[in-house]
């Protein structure tokens, strides 16, 4: 059993997930637990920063330079505040698995993956904090030929699994991702993964330009639920290329962020729609592409519909999906005993384990790569040699 602490920052970046996690075994007899989390907030500049840089006309090379090292600073401080949390000490942990922040995912006219950079220097992490650190799990799989995400199917592959239903496990983070999971009865159908579009990103960002940054999301979509949906307008932006091609497919805010938030928000002032109407129709986008992806995408019927992100916390959009794919059930992953908060958290800490073990962290039905790799780079921290005697030298 390895003692392995998941961080991760999505594409809202909101802030940092931390999971402390105990991991063992080895696929299929593979098992994971979440121990102690922390949540750790961006300070608003920070945030704003990260926001910029994602962005071709505000993302200058110096300020990425710096922004790399800062969030480096930041990923240790809340692996050294989880592990405090938990009354541990730092050579109480044998690996810290890091997805980073996301900053730029390159995806050409034909769909295809060309690039994707994710930032938070390891360096730092694994010095601050003198443990091994697992970093850059995306381009591996992107040289492989795949769509370098969503990096979850695979954990939800290993772990979720129903024994005679099929499963759809639905995160709404920024974008929202897909992953049709087989029965275990079922011992010849491939997982499916991709990202349906948009999950909070365009919501948020519309809810920012119309509060005037008072409010950065709608805390319960209670802006949704006091405004109406544009049934037409909706049809029209439901009629988007991204969301009628086939997967594997993968995208982020350079399709869904900011810029394209603020074009519906003034599209929606010239449709003569109040603030709470373009909210709400918005909402009602997030939910229409999922209930679509589903309905053209989905290999079999789906009976239950495991919600995870942010997104899973808007009543509005929560009911939205309830009717439109009913009859599944659509469940938490609270109901199948695991902290959806977490659960990204938990996916880095377990694909950092099997990139340790040298095993693949993909599946090439997920992301579309040729065959599936071992993911990530290996930053060496204080307990590297130790690590290695006590897991490798027979």
């Amino acid at each position: 059993m390895l003692r392995i602490i998941g961080l991760m920052s999505g594409t809202s970046a909101d802030g940092i997930d931390a999971a402390l996690c105990e991991i063992d075994g080895e696929p299929p007899r593979l098992s994971a637990k979440i121990v102690k989390t922390r949540g750790v907030p961006y300070a608003p500049d920070v945030q704003t920063r990260i926001l910029l840089a994602c962005r071709p006309e505000s993302g200058a090379v110096d300020e990425l330079c710096r922004l790399n090292f800062a969030l480096g600073e930041a990923f240790a401080s809340a692996a050294l505040e989880l592990i405090a949390d938990a009354g541990l000490q730092p050579s109480n942990i044998d690996l810290i698995g890091s997805h980073g922040q996301t900053v730029w995912h390159d995806v050409d006219g034909s769909g295809r993956v060309t690039a994707t950079l994710q930032i938070s220097e390891a360096a730092i992490i694994a010095e601050r904090t003198g443990i091994t650190t697992i970093h850059n799990f995306r381009p591996r799989d992107v040289a492989a030929g795949g769509q370098g995400a969503p990096l979850t199917g695979y954990a939800d592959w290993l772990l979720l699994r129903h024994e005679t239903r099929w499963r759809a496990i639905q995160n709404i983070g920024g974008m929202g991702n897909v992953t049709f999971l087989p029965p275990l009865s079922d011992t010849t159908s491939p997982p499916i993964a991709f990202d349906t579009g948009p999950g909070n990103a365009l919501i948020d960002g519309a809810v920012t330009i119309v509060t005037d940054k008072l409010m950065r999301y709608d805390a319960d979509g209670r802006i949704a639920a006091s405004g109406r949906i544009d049934s037409n307008w909706l049809e029209m932006l439901t009629d988007d290329a991204y969301f009628q091609r086939a997967p594997p497919k993968t995208t982020g805010r350079e399709l869904f962020g900011a810029d394209r938030a603020a074009a519906l928000v003034a599209e929606g002032k010239t449709r003569s729609l109040a603030d709470a109407d373009i909210v709400a129709t918005l909402t009602a986008l997030t939910a229409a592409s999922i209930a679509d992806a589903y309905q053209r995408f989905a290999p079999a019927p789906i009976a239950d519909i495991i919600l995870g992100g942010g997104g899973a916390r808007n009543p509005v959009l929560v009911e939205r999906l309830r009717e439109w794919l009913h009859p599944a059930a659509v469940l938490t992953h609270e109901d199948i005993g695991m902290d959806s908060d977490f659960k990204e958290a938990l996916v880095f800490a377990l694909l950092a384990y099997e990139t340790w073990h040298a095993r693949p962290g993909t599946h090439p039905a997920i992301t579309g790569a040729r065959q599936g790799a071992v993911l990530g780079q290996i930053t060496p921290g204080a307990n590297y040699v130790d690590l290695l005697r006590r897991t490798w030298v027979k």
